[in-house]
């Protein structure tokens, strides 16, 4: 299955949007200016990288020179080899991050036709920030993790006003931050508000605007409410989960995550650092067990 299309949000400005975002659809971006292009994040599968290279090459004059990736999660870097074109771009540790992953997601979900794939990890790395040019466009990549994960890069457009999030910010699904940090989350999405971006293109979701940022402030701040009253009565995160359930965020999908997202606020409560290392695996494990299954990955 190959689902998305390219949609221009602003002049050379497009968002690459798959589905409804759950498990493994996560959105992309093109700039196109000069003759010239760049990609924000790729996709899943070797199927959807090809799809999504021909929608490209059907809007740009030729393959995207740089490749930027916001994290390092295979649902946004797997389809990096089907560009080998392009210069691919990130923060150092999302490098760092990527390398040490390797394909280890297509190992969680064996069932999907992952297709052949190869790591491409960035070739070209930035510790705050740095400035990208395609053509007239100019695009700002700043480092605002631990949030996500500890090397989150979002590509800022300040004359379009127009934001790619990644993974930072969702829309119509849970937010995840086992491998970040819910109080970096927060402390990201205010950096992102103080930008005042009119479109925001979030990591999985439709587009949207800056009340993306605030939804997901709201689910990152009930996050640490539930961990300070479940650490102060005594009781584990799979206990709160169970007892408190998504609440408002109900119709968010993948709800299961709180179970994961709760061992990060537990963590950050009992003053581990943000973005130290969990058990992801033993996470992911207690994850399903609360779903009643693994989840179903879309890609």
């Amino acid at each position: 299955m190959t689902d998305g299309r390219l949609t221009e949000i602003a002049d050379g400005v497009h968002a690459h949007v798959q589905g409804d975002g759950g498990w493994c659809l996560n959105n992309s971006g093109l700039l196109a200016g000069g003759g010239e292009s760049a990609l924000v994040d790729t996709v899943a599968t070797a199927g959807r990288a090809r799809a999504l290279r021909a929608r490209v090459l059907a809007v740009a004059d030729r393959p995207p020179r740089y490749l930027v990736n916001t994290h390092f999660h295979g649902d946004h870097t797997f389809g990096n080899c089907v560009f080998p074109e392009a210069v691919v771009v990130g923060h150092a540790r999302a490098r760092d991050e990527a390398a040490a992953a390797g394909l280890h997601l297509t190992g969680l979900w064996p069932e999907v036709r992952w297709g052949e794939l190869e790591v491409v990890v960035p070739q070209v790395t930035f510790e705050e920030r740095m400035t990208l040019y395609v053509g007239e466009l100019r695009a700002e990549l700043l480092h605002v993790g631990p949030a996500h994960t500890c090397g989150d890069t979002v590509v800022w457009l300040p004359d379009q006003r127009v934001l790619f999030a990644g993974d930072v910010v969702m829309n119509g699904v849970t937010p995840f931050c086992p491998m970040g940090s819910v109080s970096g989350s927060l402390r990201a999405l205010a950096a992102l508000r103080a930008l005042e971006p009119l479109t925001v293109v979030p990591g999985h979701g439709p587009v949207g605007g800056p009340e993306l940022l605030d939804a997901d402030a709201g689910y990152f701040r009930r996050l640490q409410e539930l961990a300070r009253e479940g650490v102060a009565a005594g009781l584990t995160p799979y206990d709160v989960a169970r007892e408190a359930g998504p609440g408002p965020y109900a119709g968010l999908l993948d709800a299961e995550r709180l179970v994961p997202n709760l061992h990060r606020a537990y963590a950050e409560e009992r003053g581990a650092l943000p973005g130290a290392p969990l058990d992801i695996g033993a996470l992911f494990r207690e994850m399903a067990r609360y779903h009643g299954g693994l989840p179903v990955c879309r890609a």
